[in-house]
C-alpha cells in the first residue's frame, strides 16, 4: 500500500498520460491535438519531428547549450539523453521543452532503469540476472517502478526491453543485457517488463530486431553478418519479437545488421532494409507502433553508407524515428529532396509524422508541465525501490550445488574475496554469521607466491568461503583474470569445505575449470550489493533459492539448472 500511495502521488507531479487505452489501440483513433500540430507544420519541420538527438548532462554547459541551438534551429522532435545526473537532467528537459514549438519526445536507454544512464539512480537487475527468476509479476511490478522513476524524471520512452536471444557466449555487445538464451523465457520476460512499464504510461522499444544475440561483431564497430537461414530467423530471433508484437508493444528498435537470407544486397544492415522493416516488421508482424533505428552514427550503418545516404535510405525502408544521425540538418535536407524527386511519397512521411504525435499524446505531452527538481534525489531512491531491488536478486540467485553437511557457523572459517582490493559487502555481511573468521582479498592479477602462500595458511581452517567478483562495468562471458588466480579457484573448488559465490556474467563458469566439484556453488550472475547480500542469505539459511539459470553454460551447468 506504501508503495501504491507514493506512486500515485508522484505520478500527480509529472505529465498525466492522455488515455487510458494502449499506444497501439489509440493509433486508430481520431486525434484532434494531434491533427492540429500536424496542421501547423511545414514540410521541413514534419521531416524534423522524426529526428532525436543525442544530450548529455555531465558535458558541461558549452555541450548543453550546442543541443539546445541544434533543437531549436532544426525543430527537431526528441532527444535521447546519456549520462549525467538526475537533477540536472530534469533541468535541462525543463529547458528543452520550453523552447520547443512541438514537445519533445524524451527517450533514454534504461534496460534496467535510470541507473544505466545516471548517477544517484537506481539500477535494477541486469536482464541475465532477471531472466534466472520464476516469477515474471515481479519483472512486472519492476516496469511500474522504471516507469515511474521515468516520469518522475520527465521521460516519455524507455529503449528497453532487450529481447535478444542471447545464444553465442563470445557476444561482445548484448551478453548480460539479454534474458538468456531461451527463446521463451525471453519473451516471458521482456511481455512482462513491457506491461510494467506500458501500464505505467512509458513508451516501450523492443530491440534489436530481428536479433542480434548471435553475434560477435559489435555493431557500434563495424557491420554484424547473421548468416543464418530464413527458416532459423523465424523461429528463433524473432520469436520474442512477434510475442511481443502480438502482447502489443509500442515501439521496436531495429539493429544494423547485415542479413542476406532476408535482403541480399551487399553490404546493407537491416536498419536500411525495406524487405526487413517493411516487409517482414510492418506487413508480415504486422506491427504498427513504431519503429526506432538504432543510433545512426555506428559504424555498422555509415561505414558502407556515408555522407547522409544512411539517413535517407532508413526513412525509405520504414522508420519512424532516427536516432542520433550524425548531421539530423544534413538528413533533413535530403529526406525533403527525396520527396522532390519522388523518391519518398508525402503520404508516406505525414502517417509517420502523425504517428509519432500520437505517442506524444499518448505519453501525456499534450500537457506539457515543468518537471519539478525538489525532493528528486529522494523520489528516485524511494526504500520502496531498494527493497524491490533485493526481492528480484533474492529471487534469481541461484544455487548450483549445495553440500549436503549443514555449516557450523562456529568452526575456523576464511571469508575470500577475488577480483576485488577491499573488503567486499558479501565478506563483511558474512562475517556476522561466522564469528571465528579471517577476511582475504585477492586482486584479479595477483602473483604466484602470494597465491601459494595462502592455500598454504587455509589448510588451517574448517571452511573456505569465496565470492568470486568481476567488477568491470560491463561483465563479460570470460573473467579477466589472470591464469594464476584462475587455478587458485580451481585448486579451492575441488576442497570438500568449500562455498563458492559467483558475482558474474554465468557464462564465465565455463572458463573456471574445475569449479563444478566445488562442495556449494551459487550464481550471483553481477557484482551488486543486493546479490551478495542474496547469496550470504542462501548460505547461512534465511532464503531457499529459487532462481534458474538461464543459459546453457557447458556439460556441467545447462538451462535451467537450479536446486
Amino acid at each position: 500500500m506504501r508503495l501504491k500511495c507514493f506512486v500515485v502521488a508522484v505520478f500527480c507531479l509529472c505529465c498525466v498520460q492522455a488515455s487510458a487505452q494502449s499506444f497501439i489501440q489509440s493509433l486508430n483513433q481520431q486525434n484532434h491535438w494531434v491533427d492540429s500540430v500536424f496542421h501547423s507544420l511545414s514540410k521541413k519541420q514534419k521531416i524534423a519531428q522524426l529526428f532525436m538527438v543525442r544530450a548529455h548532462t555531465n558535458l558541461g554547459q558549452a555541450y548543453e547549450d550546442s543541443v539546445g541551438k541544434v533543437i531549436k534551429r532544426q525543430k527537431l522532435g526528441g532527444v535521447v539523453f546519456f549520462q549525467g545526473g538526475p537533477v540536472r537532467e530534469a533541468e535541462l528537459i525543463n529547458k528543452y521543452q520550453k523552447e520547443s514549438k512541438v514537445p519533445l519526445l524524451i527517450a533514454m536507454d534504461g534496460e534496467w532503469g535510470l541507473g544505466m544512464r545516471l548517477d544517484s539512480t537506481i539500477s535494477y537487475p541486469y536482464q541475465m540476472t532477471l531472466g534466472a527468476i520464476r516469477d515474471n509479476t515481479l519483472l512486472y511490478t519492476m516496469g511500474r517502478q522504471i516507469a515511474r522513476d521515468f516520469k518522475r524524471l520527465g521521460v516519455q520512452m524507455n529503449f528497453g526491453p532487450d529481447m535478444d536471444v542471447n545464444n553465442n557466449p563470445n557476444n561482445p555487445v548484448i551478453g548480460f543485457r539479454s534474458f538468456g538464451d531461451n527463446k521463451y523465457n525471453v519473451a516471458e520476460k521482456g511481455i512482462a517488463y513491457m506491461r510494467g512499464m506500458q501500464d505505467g504510461g512509458i513508451l516501450t522499444t523492443a530491440k534489436h530486431f530481428p536479433g542480434h544475440g548471435d553475434t560477435e561483431v559489435d555493431s557500434h564497430l563495424d557491420l554484424p553478418q547473421l548468416p543464418f537461414t530464413r527458416k532459423r530467423l523465424d523461429s528463433l530471433e524473432e520469436y520474442p519479437f512477434r510475442e511481443a508484437i502480438k502482447a502489443g508493444i509500442s515501439g521496436v528498435m531495429v539493429a544494423h545488421m547485415n542479413i542476406p537470407a532476408l535482403d541480399t544486397t551487399l553490404h546493407l544492415p537491416s536498419t536500411l532494409s525495406k524487405p526487413i522493416i517493411t516487409g517482414i516488421l510492418k506487413d508480415s508482424l504486422g506491427f504498427k507502433g513504431l519503429v526506432v533505428s538504432d543510433a545512426m552514427g555506428m559504424q555498422g550503418v555509415v561505414k558502407f553508407f556515408p555522407n547522409g545516404e544512411a539517413d535517407v535510405r532508413a526513412f525509405i525502408a520504414g522508420n519512424d524515428l532516427l536516432e542520433l544521425s550524425q548531421d539530423s540538418k544534413r538528413a533533413i535536407k535530403m529526406i525533403k529532396k527525396a520527396i522532390r524527386k519522388g523518391q519518398i511519397q508525402m503520404s508516406d512521411l505525414d502517417a509517420r509524422v502523425k504517428k509519432v504525435l500520437t505517442a506524444k499524446y499518448w505519453a501525456g505531452l499534450n500537457n506539457r508541465a515543468t518537471i519539478p527538481t525538489q525532493n528528486m534525489y529522494q523520489d528516485l531512491n524511494h526504500p520502496d525501490a531498494k527493497a524491490l531491488v533485493q526481492q528480484l536478486t533474492d529471487a534469481a540467485v541461484t544455487v548450483l550445488r549445495k553440500d549436503s553437511v549443514a555449516i557450523d557457523f562456529g568452526k575456523r572459517t576464511a571469508i575470500i574475496s577475488i577480483g576485488t582490493n577491499d573488503t567486499s559487502i558479501y565478506q563483511r555481511e558474512l562475517q556476522k554469521n561466522f564469528p571465528s573468521n579471517s577476511l582475504f582479498s585477492i586482486a584479479k592479477n595477483a602473483g604466484k607466491g602470494k597465491l601459494d602462500s595462502l592455500l598454504q595458511t587455509l589448510q588451517n581452517y574448517d571452511r573456505v568461503i569465496i565470492g568470486v567478483h568481476d567488477i568491470r562495468l560491463r561483465p563479460a562471458s570470460k573473467l579477466d583474470f589472470s591464469d594464476d588466480v584462475q587455478l587458485f579457484i580451481t585448486q579451492i573448488a575441488v576442497k570438500p569445505n568449500s562455498v563458492i559465490s559467483v558475482f558474474a556474467n554465468p557464462y564465465s563458469l565455463a572458463g573456471l575449470l574445475g569449479i563444478e566439484k566445488a562442495g556449494t556453488l551459487i550464481m550471483g550472475y553481477q557484482k551488486s550489493d543486493e546479490m551478495q547480500r542474496s547469496a550470504v542469505k542462501v548460505i547461512t539459511g534465511q532464503l531457499k533459492a529459487t532462481g534458474k539459470l538461464p543459459v546453457n553454460v557447458n556439460v556441467f551447468f545447462g538451462y535451467g539448472v537450479g536446486l
